[in-house]
This record gives C-alpha cells, sequence and structure tokens, in this order.
C-alpha cells in the first residue's frame, strides 16, 4: 500500500524530509528495505524502528533516494542517525552563511566546513556535499569511524573529491591537531555528545525505548545505536562545548563561524558566558524543530566588520 505523505511543517523549507517516508519509492531506490517493512496498526507502512538493521536500511534507503549514494556501511554498534534531522542542521547553516553574503547561499567547493566528530556514518558531509557542493573535512577521536567514513567517501566517486577524513590523535583536544596552521573554514559543525557518563546514557537510552514501548524486551537495543565517544563526555554537552569555546579563541581568525548543537536549553545561559569571557565579536543561537523535540545551535565568530566583508567579497 502507499503512504500518504504528510508534510511536517516544523522542518527546515529545503528540507526534502519534510514529508512522510515514501516507502515504495525508496524501495524502489533499495529493493533490500522491502523486508523490513510492514503495515501498523493505523494501515500505514513503516519499519520497527527498534531494529538496528531496519533503521540502516532505511537510511542506506533514504541516502540513495535523495543524495545518490551507491555505497553507505557502518559497523556494528556505531551511531546511525535520523536523516531528516541532520540535514535541518546542514539547510539552516546554509542560511547563517547566506546572512552574510547578501542572503546568497554560498555554494561550491569554495566554502569549507569542518565536522568535529564525523562518526562512523559521514551524514553531515554527504547531506553538505550532494545539496550544496561544499568541501568538508570530517574529525573523529575513534579510529574505526574515521576509517569507515573513509570508506564511505572512497566508494562514492561524488563524495571522494569533497571529503576529507582526519583522525584527531588526542583526545584532549577538538580543533587543535585538526586545522592546521595556514586553514580557514567557513563554518564548523558539530553534534556532541550529550550524556555526562556511561550511566546517565544508558538512562536514556531506556527512556526512549519506554517512549517507543519497547522497555520490557529481553535484550533492549537503543535504536540508533552510538559508541561511548559518540554518546557521553565527561561533563556531558556543556563541558564539551566550553572546551571548545576555549580552543577556538585561539583559532579564531581561521574560521568564521564555529557551531555547535545544543540539546540542552538550560546549557544556553552557561555558554553564553563562555562566549563572552572569550571575548568572541559575535554570537547567536538558532532553533530547529524535528516533530516534537525543538533543537538547537549556538553559533560564534571572533571576525570583525571588516574581516566579514573580506570573507563577503572572495564569496563573489
Amino acid at each position: 500500500m502507499k503512504n500518504t505523505p504528510t508534510e511536517k511543517n516544523n522542518l527546515h523549507p529545503r528540507n526534502p524530509h519534510r514529508f512522510r517516508y515514501d516507502f515504495p519509492q525508496l524501495i524502489q531506490s533499495c529493493p533490500a528495505l522491502a523486508n523490513y517493512v510492514f503495515v501498523n496498526q493505523y494501515n500505514s507502512e513503516t519499519i520497527d524502528f527498534s531494529n538496528p538493521e531496519a533503521v540502516k536500511m532505511l537510511n542506506k534507503a533514504i541516502l540513495k533516494h535523495f543524495y545518490e549514494i551507491d555505497y553507505w556501511e557502518i559497523p556494528a554498534n556505531y551511531l546511525c542517525p535520523p536523516i531528516p534531522g541532520r540535514a535541518d542542521y546542514i539547510h539552516y547553516i546554509a542560511d547563517l552563511l547566506a546572512a552574510y553574503n547578501k542572503d546568497l547561499i554560498p555554494e561550491g567547493c569554495s566554502v569549507k566546513v569542518l565536522d568535529i566528530g564525523v562518526g562512523a556514518n559521514c551524514v553531515y558531509p554527504i547531506i553538505g556535499t550532494k545539496t550544496y557542493g561544499w568541501q568538508f573535512v570530517g574529525s573523529d577521536i575513534d579510529e574505526i569511524a574515521i576509517k569507515s567514513a573513509q570508506k564511505i567517501t572512497s566508494e562514492n566517486p561524488s563524495l571522494s573529491q569533497n571529503i576529507e577524513c582526519r583522525l584527531q590523535k588526542y583526545s584532549t583536544n577538538i580543533f587543535r591537531g585538526i586545522i592546521q596552521p595556514d586553514e580557514v573554514f567557513d563554518v564548523t559543525i558539530c553534534n556532541p555528545p550529550f550524556h555526562a557518563s556511561l550511566e546517565e546514557a544508558t538512562a536514556g537510552t531506556q527512556r526512549k525505548l519506554k517512549n517507543l514501548k519497547l522497555d520490557n524486551k529481553p535484550k533492549p537495543t537503543l535504536n540508533f545505536g552510538g559508541q561511548n565517544t559518540e554518546l557521553w563526555y565527561e561533563g556531558g554537552e556543556i563541558a564539551f562545548i566550553k572546551k571548545m569555546i576555549k580552543e577556538s579563541f585561539s583559532m579564531g581568525n581561521q574560521c568564521f563561524w564555529f557551531t555547535s548543537l545544543v540539546s540542552k536549553k538550560e546549557n544556553l545561559p552557561s555558554i553564553y558566558l563562555a562566549l563572552k569571557q572569550a571575548k568572541v565579536f559575535d554570537f547567536q543561537t538558532i532553533e530547529m524543530a524535528q516533530g516534537q523535540k525543538v533543537s538547537r545551535f549556538v553559533a560564534w565568530t571572533f571576525w570583525n566588520e571588516e574581516q566579514q566583508k573580506n570573507w563577503r567579497e572572495k564569496k563573489k
């Protein structure tokens, strides 16, 4: 049976995932998805979102259908992200750059983006490269994740020229060792680990399973997976972002906009204080929404108006 697409008005206007999944269309792009699709009690086609293999196959179909990605594999138990929300971040980043470029989205390889924590899935660079033609550097402290991301880029010719993956060799560093002395980025993006400990991450998993009414399964699994480094960081999201702000201070001339997702609204006041202490030239918070969840990212820059004008001239 065919779904009747319902538009998700809370997603970005340019997000191609604003409608419910059209499973017949996705199956046409990725026939193996058919093995995981069933009709639920509401007479709608869906998949079991508690099944990691089903979620992974859905992602493969989405990436094939919307972004022409022929090869996409990730190692077992690594983060398999929901793509609509990832796409939203990229489109709002495009709007941020456009706001300082006479409302024109800068496209092509002249735009260079750094993805902190690219993960094994490489989803942000895929969306940014295929949608806007941007160049990406993806960094990660996990060697398996970097090898996976490199495999995805090398197996897809349309990605291989635009995406470079770099291993962060020092787990205490974020930008140091990744941004080279002569490099300048237009923007950095980051989806930081938001739990403060393994215990907190496990509790979060249980809440998610309970919401999906799957908490009584014998061996519950988190539907989107995730390694420790992807899910938690000592001190949580707030500690990670504060460290990012502190490091960005010494590299302020090498990037126009530093940005990071912030999952917990109550963390914003502490982040704003850290930004003021770092003496940034400007910062802003951009709100996004996916489903019932409201999310946001904070963006900050050390560039003054003259530096911003020079950047704009180069984008013409």
